[in-house]
């Protein structure tokens, strides 16, 4: 359903800000999509064994339009730091917002705010989350905390602070919003425009026509899924983010029907399913009734124990995750469709990334939020228009270089105490001589949800370097070093392999000084 438009159209004149016709024609406009959650492996244009069963083709078409970035990590792999980071340019001990409930620093700027200095108008739709009201924008439809994907509540300028239940899928929802601010925006000024969707975050819930898709489909198993984490630190082993015991039922896989007399529930789980299912309208309900009685048809029938219920929980779990990973490829595409349509393609940057990377079962784990590849590793996809088409980039690229590249898009300066890098300068295909050799990683969340521990560590083109520490009251003092060209998948920890030790020397010292220069002060405190 589409929405009411609630965005008033903008009657400031040109002469408010400064600027005519040439200089609005010259000026870039932006549109940055981010997924939550959402997984490189699940990508088609990376070339994944996912994407042959699973295909993304409007993802691909972006792609090859612009710039695939093989190398992007975000410098923090928790969902409201990933957006602090963005919005300020700045590190999460740098913007406050380190934790998953922390305060990012309201006194920061954010780069929409500049934005609207230089003449841009602004919009951000979808998840917002973070614990303060957008700032700098002009236009804005967000969701609830993390959204829900049925009729989820939004709010806007319009609703008094109140978020009001909108009918529809969340993830089509905001593709509305994003074309309701574009049909009423102000055409003499350029825009910037953050879309922002709650897919595919847990607890991956699919619309209702794709509640079959990929029904018989058979997912290969990552080479780690058995990883017994046997020359890892401690935290490796005790983590819970494990398929076979920390996925539940209910919650995750949809099994409804188990209700609390099931061994494998936890009250909070079923309760959370419940709710959700409780929004839906009645033809839904009956619909989403219908394609998990299968499953649970499935479940009773095998009766499935150890090894065999771990692969059939991944099973499960990878198709409802593709299948909102489905409606989100549709709605890039109906996103630039309409910006085609509309003659748009030849002065707007597109930028489509998450807001961190996820374990598709390798290390036969689900979630993020560890320095290993898989959830510190980002899709970034980049279209700049005249730059080369269907190109590919190395170079190590970080979430604090979005906000510098958005304002050099506008034609704006970065302001001095940005820490990230433009990364417009890379879209030529060719890395600077003087591009970054490395990136620094900061964890805080502990003890919290997963359980995942405190750490950081630097990578650099071949070797990553991870320190996990902990508290006065719970010590934990523990490194591990890894060579990614002969082990990618971070099975072998060469921490006290002695032929590594000028690696680990170089990476300590690095370490060392990303921690003097960014002035980490929580680090060992607490």
């Amino acid at each position: 359903m589409k929405p009411t438009a609630f965005f008033v159209p903008l009657l400031l004149c040109n002469s408010l800000w400064g600027y005519g016709k040439n200089d609005r024609e010259s000026k870039m406009n932006i549109v940055y999509i981010m997924t939550d959650d959402h997984s490189y492996q699940t990508i088609s244009a990376y070339g994944g064994p996912l994407g042959k069963l699973a295909p993304t083709p409007n993802l691909d078409r972006l792609a090859a339009k612009g710039m695939l970035f093989q190398r992007a990590f975000v410098e923090n792999s928790l969902s409201t730091p990933s957006r602090a980071c963005l919005m300020t340019g700045l590190y999460s001990h740098q913007n406050g917002q380190r934790t998953l409930f922390g305060n990012v620093d309201t006194t920061k700027t954010f780069f929409s705010e500049i934005l609207q200095q230089n003449g841009y108008q602004t919009a951000v739709v979808g998840k917002w989350h973070m614990r303060c009201e957008p700032k700098g924008f002009d236009y804005y439809q967000v969701l609830w905390d993390q959204g829900a994907y049925y009729h989820p509540e939004f709010k806007s300028k319009d609703t008094n602070g109140k978020y009001v239940r909108r009918e529809g899928y969340a993830t089509t929802l905001t593709t509305d919003y994003a074309i309701d601010f574009l049909e009423h925006r102000n055409t003499s000024m350029p825009f910037c425009l953050l879309v922002h969707h709650k897919a595919p975050h847990r607890n991956w819930m699919p619309e209702p026509k794709y509640l079959h898709l990929y029904e018989n489909a058979e997912f290969p198993y990552p080479d780690t899924f058995d990883d017994d984490y046997n020359t890892r630190c401690r935290p490796a082993n005790e983590q819970e983010m494990q398929i076979d015991k920390d996925m539940t039922i209910v919650y995750d896989l949809k099994l409804n029907q188990l209700k609390d007399t099931s061994p494998y529930n936890k009250e909070w789980n079923v309760k959370g399913m419940q709710a959700s299912i409780n929004r839906m309208n009645v033809e839904e309900r009956g619909q989403w009734e219908a394609a998990y009685e299968k499953r649970y048809a499935d479940f009773m029938k095998k009766k499935a124990a150890g090894a065999d219920m771990k692969k059939w929980k991944y099973q499960e779990y990878l198709k409802d995750y593709l299948r909102c990973i489905k409606s989100i490829d549709d709605e890039v595409g109906r996103l630039l469709e309409y910006l085609e349509a509309h003659d748009l393609m030849e002065n707007t940057m597109i930028v489509y990334t998450s807001d961190q990377g996820f374990y598709m079962g390798e290390h036969g784990w689900f979630d993020k939020r560890f320095m290993y590849e898989e959830s510190f590793r980002t899709p970034l996809i980049i279209y700049y228009p005249q730059k080369k088409e269907n190109s590919k980039c190395n170079a190590l690229v970080q979430n604090i270089d979005y906000a510098p590249t958005i304002l050099d898009a506008a034609g704006i300066e970065k302001p001095h105490y940005m820490v990230g890098n433009s990364l417009l300068p890379l879209l030529s295909g060719k890395i600077p001589a003087k591009w970054r050799r490395d990136i620094y990683y900061h964890y805080y969340d502990y003890p919290a949800q997963h359980k995942v521990r405190r750490h950081d560590g630097v990578r650099d083109s071949r070797y990553k370097l991870i320190h996990f520490y902990g508290t006065k009251k719970d010590p934990l003092d523990c490194n591990e070093l890894y060579d990614l060209k002969k082990d990618p998948n971070e099975l072998n920890n060469l921490y006290d392999d002695l032929k590594y030790k000028k690696v680990q020397q170089r990476l300590q010292k690095r370490l060392d000084e990303y921690r003097s220069a960014l002035k980490v002060d929580e680090y060992n405190d607490k």
